[in-house]
């Protein structure tokens, strides 16, 4: 029997965000070489952002941040633990570091820089608390869902600033409404709106396969005011996300960007988890999708002269494991996303879905 996607299904937890509660672990692109001019350094850190923590570091050993490498930005409210490199000549003055928020685990030499997406992906541990029996059996059946589905890939809100409005300055930006000299913040608030914007389509994306689970494809194609036929072959689809006509495909969880040209076996495909449908983020230098696929991205591309990607739209939650603490109300979850990808995905739809 085919699973609906759980977006009515209301769940009642408390989450805090902090390092007790809150675990993030890189998982490195590949081992270490074990010999070169790098020295790379496995680093845990709390209440810190990552640029704080590189901060620290360059402050004690006297160098700039550029310096240094890391494969990702990690959250400031967990604790976490990823990778950092930097001249293996420091490893001496290092070994005397101490920090009472940040904490060397081990050092390894390598013959690389660690550069940005550098990492196969992360692992996550959270404990959610006032689980109660029933709210138990509602997460693990949504666990199974996510399991056999994923999830999809909207950016989170750390993305996005304190306030969640980082894309309206970024828009702004755009439309040649505000002036900002630092290159920087230029770009973190143009990517803000980029992201903004992927967002947006992937939740008229989501729809239109919630309309797909409960209606015929005539009566979906009349909803959203489409041409009689545009979505045949899209509801016997057995993936929760339909694809569509002109729908770019990428191989999961990496590899290059594809058209779709026979929608059954490309959704065939993406139900056994070989590949998996894009989205846009605006720009330069970047394919657009084409047909029906585009009319509604289309939607969503703005002029940016900055350059565009495509970003995978549903991704897949591995390595899931639970444990319920039932003299405590507490449900451990431990799970694996691939890089770029948010946690806040699984916990929206563990807490009832997002569109």
């Amino acid at each position: 029997m085919k699973l609906l996607y759980p977006i009515n299904s209301k769940n009642e937890f408390v989450f805090n965000p902090s390092p007790r509660d809150f675990t993030v672990e890189e998982i490195p692109l590949y081992p270490f070489s074990g010999d070169g001019e790098h020295l790379v350094l496995k680093v845990r850190k709390k209440e810190l952002t990552t640029w704080e923590m590189l901060d620290t570091l360059s402050s004690y050993i006297g160098i700039k941040r550029r310096d240094m490498g890391y494969a990702g930005l990690k959250d400031k409210h967990a604790m976490t633990i990823q990778y950092i490199s930097l001249p293996y000549k420091y490893k001496d003055e290092l070994s005397r570091f101490e920090h009472n928020k940040i904490k060397i685990l081990e050092s390894f030499r390598h013959n690389n820089k660690i550069r940005i997406g550098h990492l196969k992906g992360n692992r996550f541990h959270i404990r959610l608390k006032k689980v109660l029996g029933i709210q138990r059996d509602k997460l693990d059946s949504m666990l199974k869902w996510i399991g056999s589905n994923g999830v999809p890939n909207y950016f989170g809100e750390q993305r996005f600033g304190t306030d969640g409005n980082n894309w309206v300055d970024g828009k702004r930006l755009i439309d040649g409404e505000l002036k900002i000299r630092d290159r920087k913040t230029k770009e973190f608030l143009i990517g803000s709106y980029q992201s903004y914007l992927f967002n947006s389509w992937l939740s008229k994306r989501v729809e239109i396969s919630l309309l797909l689970e409960s209606f015929s494809e005539e009566e979906a194609e009349k909803h959203l005011n489409l041409e009689r036929g545009t979505l045949i072959g899209t509801k016997s689809q057995k993936s929760f996300f339909k694809i569509i006509d002109g729908d770019l495909m990428m191989h999961y969880p990496y590899g290059r960007v594809f058209s779709v040209e026979d929608l059954s076996m490309e959704a065939e495909r993406f139900y056994t988890k070989d590949i998996a449908p894009t989205g846009l983020l605006s720009g330069t230098k970047v394919k657009r999708s084409e047909g029906l696929a585009y009319a509604i991205e289309s939607q969503y591309d703005k002029e940016i002269k900055e350059s565009g990607a495509r970003r995978y739209a549903w991704i897949q939650v591995t390595d899931i494991d639970k444990k319920y603490i039932e003299e405590r109300a507490h449900y451990e979850l431990k799970f694996t996303l691939p890089k770029g990808s948010y946690a806040t995905n699984v916990l929206d739809l563990l807490r009832g879905g997002k569109r």
